[in-house]
């Protein structure tokens, strides 16, 4: 071992450190600051196992940290995070995507090493050591923004987001979004999801589209409503303006693949999702990989003098990003106002007075509105159910649609 300034070690071979073994073909850097231990470059070998302590990305637990074992009964679960996931104390609710992360950080072990692969693979009655760190505060700032409050209560909040706000901080929206306004609006009322104090994300509304969000106050709502999202037992109705009038006597949409009617003339659609392959801001429905995604929708009334647009109710099997939008294009009924996957036909000139064709065309944003929620309150058992009008904009839209030319 040669010993170089500032408490760097440059090794290779077989290592130990405080009873943990480490299995090295290349010149590893340790950086030893009492208790850091950072490994820059493991054995493409065994890449997932780093001394007890250290992360690739130097973790520092603090003094709030614990320590939980968790025995592995039976081979019913191989992989790791969802082995952890499954295996772990009820009291602990402990998310698959925050298992992942612990393993990610350093912060998981099997007899003093380090794994940092998900996908490590689990073995009958072997214990393992997790780090659950002390739930530290975002960097995201909290900012006074008037909400819509729908429902509160110490788990889980429900909002009628307005269109214009993003839901998560991201680059281009790094502020004034729906994260920094629960993050003042909730305050100390936020026990920690993942251990950090912040709201739980569990779904999420484009940011041009209207309607209902319901966001966790802690881990345990945020593993339960997290789960009913995952099994698609959460319901999500929608409303939107889409040109045209999607129709089973319409024989264009029957000969589209994946599209069909069910009883009462409900249009379904089954289409995967993917990126676009030269638009990556887009989705498109691919045939072969992708996500698996299934949207239903029906006429709710029907505008023009012939029919031009309609307005339909939506529903959700699964939540994929932009899915009703995809689909309505897919099948050639877009939505009104939507700058990515908006239409391009012309309506017929005699459908709309002047007026309310200017109207239609300048509608600033996709029509689209999350009308409806239902849930399973993850803690009472209660079943919630919530609905909202849309707002204003979109409500004065229909109005001059109505208008007869």
């Amino acid at each position: 071992i040669a010993f170089v300034p500032f408490g760097r070690d440059m090794s290779c071979g077989i290592l130990s450190f405080e009873g943990c073994n480490l299995i090295t073909r290349r010149v590893i850097t340790i950086i030893i600051p009492e208790i850091i231990v950072n490994v820059r470059v493991v054995t493409k070998i065994r890449r997932n196992l780093i001394l007890e302590g250290s992360n690739p990305g130097v973790l520092l637990m603090n003094q709030g940290s614990r320590s939980i074992e968790i025995e592995i009964f039976g081979n019913r679960i191989t992989r790791l995070d969802k082995a952890l996931a499954a295996y772990a104390p009820v009291s602990l609710n402990l998310s698959r995507s925050y298992a992942t992360r612990l393993i990610h950080n350093g912060a998981v072990s099997l007899k003093g090493v380090i794994v940092t692969e998900a996908d490590f693979t689990v073995l009958d009655k072997q214990i393992w050591k997790i780090i659950i760190p002390e739930a530290t505060t975002l960097e995201t700032v909290a900012q006074n923004i008037p909400l819509d409050v729908v429902f509160e209560d110490e788990y889980l909040i429900i909002v009628n987001k307005p269109a214009g706000m993003v839901v998560h901080p991201a680059p281009g929206s790094l502020d004034k979004t729906l994260v920094n306004a629960l993050l003042h609006h909730c305050s100390d009322t936020l026990s920690g999801i993942g251990g950090e104090r912040r709201p739980g994300i569990v779904h999420r509304i484009d940011k041009d589209t209207s309607g209902l969000l319901v966001v966790a106050k802690s881990d345990i709502a945020h593993h339960g409503l997290a789960k009913q999202f995952e099994k698609h037992s959460v319901t999500r109705k929608y409303l939107a303006l889409c040109h045209g009038v999607p129709d089973a006597a319409d024989p264009r949409l029957l000969g589209i693949p994946g599209v069909g009617f069910e009883s009462g003339n409900i249009l379904k659609i089954v289409g995967n999702l993917a990126r676009h392959r030269h638009e990556r801001q887009r989705q498109a429905v691919i045939k072969n990989g992708g996500r698996y995604a299934v949207t239903r929708a029906r006429v709710l009334q029907k505008f023009g003098t012939p029919a031009a647009l309609s307005l339909i109710e939506c529903w959700l099997e699964t939540g994929r990003t932009h899915q009703i939008r995809v689909h309505m294009t897919y099948v050639g009924h877009s939505l009104v106002g939507d700058p990515v996957y908006g239409s391009k036909r012309k309506m017929p000139r005699k459908a709309f007075s002047e007026t309310t064709q200017t109207s239609i065309k300048s509608f600033p944003r996709q029509a689209l509105h999350a009308s409806e929620l239902g849930f399973t309150h993850p803690v009472s058992n209660e079943n919630m159910h919530f609905t909202t009008p849309v707002p204003e904009d979109f409500s004065n839209l229909i109005d001059k649609l109505n208008v007869k030319a």
